[in-house]
């Protein structure tokens, strides 16, 4: 998916419709009466050539309170703020209400991508309410029909340079990954350059402090903290010197406080985090020390670690802990305990309030980089996977002893290897556990997620499933020599 695509507007203008048409299923609720869609709802959108996330949102109400049509609100808000691009629905055959005008000024801070659609636009009975539209001051609309598929060419138009554009900064953006290793390739990783900075990006939950962490990183308030932040999701990263290694770090829409958090906002959080991981070479994962490794924290660390990037582990708040020594304590204990797969990655305390700590996150995060990018000769591999088979031998399935024969790294951004092996698909997880292990222990590697694959060299034998002459056929044969003669 090269973007996402947020349809929004009044109740009961459309949106359900048009997501349906979009992503070419009825997963959406569609009724007449106004108010049905309550959540958010994504989908895998087809139009002409392009593939990106649609993302159907509640009718835009312009209550701001607490209550359900005040929250739905929010929520949608966020998910504009999320959003690479909006398509904002209005009523064809209404025209133009002022909460259209009020949504319409919403859209231009929050968004730098807005196209602007008058829907249930079929017929002459929506002329007046498509030329209404032009006086929202957000460019010439098009005229479509969700229900009837009226005006998707147009709308293809408009999402083609939209697509263009975030394929082409992805591919900017986007970290080198899974780079193949070969033997003859130096052993010290490259280190970053003003060309190739340093891409680390911070996610956790809302109001854990990312957006003070990263003000105080760079030395100046260029995110906003409250609830009324209007950062657009042209701020996708910020470029500072980081103690001397040029850096690039993520900033999202998610990252900013928020007074209230909503389970589906929090959810919205993870979808942001992923996102920001994916233009990441390290990934700071930034708990509360107040309510450290919640659901969501664990989420979104795993997440991380499935992504395959370098993870740091940073608990923010530290300077209002009072207990420290025993808190820490605590902390260590629910790390091992709660996320196994990231055993061994740094954990350092902080306070992005304050500053303290800031010396220790950064020596965390290079380390994290180094270990990333590591490199282990395969010399030296053999002769460790010939202690650890001799340590602790694999089972035999059936009496027929698994043999490893010999192991390479293929890859590092994470590190990688294979081990060539005598039925691979009988070997149990609980052995590649075990050499992933070893390998953190004795190749110095905590934390690191490490890819092991297991791979067949196949059979020698040149006559295996090849038919066999059997007697009978043999005896027919020189049956029908002797016949001959």
């Amino acid at each position: 998916m090269s973007f996402t695509l947020a349809i929004v507007g009044r109740p009961n203008v459309g949106k359900s419709t048009l997501f349906n048409r979009l992503v070419g299923k009825r997963l959406a609720l569609v009724d007449d009466q106004p108010g049905v869609t309550r959540d958010l709802r994504e989908g895998e959108a087809r139009l002409g050539d392009l593939r990106f996330t649609v993302i159907d949102t509640a009718g835009l109400e312009e209550a701001t309170d607490e209550s359900l049509q005040g929250r739905m609100r929010r929520l949608t808000e966020r998910a504009v703020e999320m959003a690479d691009a909006c398509l904002f629905l209005v009523d064809g055959r209404v025209g133009i209400l002022p909460a259209d005008e009020v949504f319409a000024d919403i859209l231009r801070r929050k968004n730098a991508h807005v196209i602007l659609a008058a829907n249930k636009a079929e017929g002459k009975a929506a002329d007046a309410g498509v030329i209404e539209a032009y006086s929202l001051g957000l460019g010439e609309p098009i005229r479509m029909s969700g229900e009837h598929g009226e005006g998707m060419g147009e709308l293809l138009d408009f999402l083609t340079p939209i697509a263009a554009e975030f394929d082409a900064r992805a591919a900017e953006t986007a970290p080198e990954t899974e780079v193949d290793v070969e033997e003859g390739d130096e052993d010290a990783p490259k280190l970053p350059t003003a060309d190739k900075p340093l891409q680390v990006a911070v996610i956790g939950r809302p109001n854990a402090g990312k957006s003070t962490l990263i003000n105080q990183l760079i030395g100046e308030d260029r995110l906003l903290t409250g609830p009324e932040a209007g950062i657009t999701r042209d701020s996708i990263s910020l470029r500072f010197d980081w103690g001397g290694v040029p850096t690039r770090i993520f900033d999202t829409a998610g990252m900013r406080k928020r007074a209230k958090v909503q389970e589906k906002v929090e959810k919205l959080s993870v979808a942001d985090g992923l996102r920001a991981v994916k233009f990441a070479e390290v990934v700071v994962v930034l708990l509360d020390a107040a309510i450290p490794f919640e659901q969501q924290d664990l989420r979104i660390a795993d997440l991380a670690e499935r992504e395959g990037r370098a993870v740091v582990i940073a608990v923010n708040k530290w300077d209002a802990e009072p207990e420290k020594q025993a808190k820490l304590k605590a902390l260590k204990e629910a790390f091992e305990r709660l996320l196994p797969q990231l055993r061994g990655a740094p954990m350092v305390t902080i306070s992005a309030k304050t500053g303290k700590g800031m010396d220790r996150l950064q020596a965390a995060v290079m380390r994290a980089y180094d270990v990333w990018n590591r490199r282990v000769k395969t010399a030296h591999l053999n002769g460790w996977l010939a202690e650890m088979v001799s340590a602790h031998p694999p089972p035999a399935p059936g009496g027929r002893r698994i043999k490893l024969r010999y192991m390479t790294q293929a890859k590092t951004r994470p590190p990688g290897f294979v081990v060539m092996c005598s039925h691979p698909d009988k070997l149990p997880e609980s052995y590649s556990r075990y050499l992933i292990n070893g390998l953190r222990e004795d190749f110095d590697m905590p934390g690191t997620p490490i890819r092991l694959t297991m791979r067949g060299q196949g059979d020698k034998n040149p006559y295996k499933n090849r038919k066999k002459s059997t007697p009978s056929r043999l005896r027919k044969h020189l049956g029908k020599g002797r016949a001959d003669e």
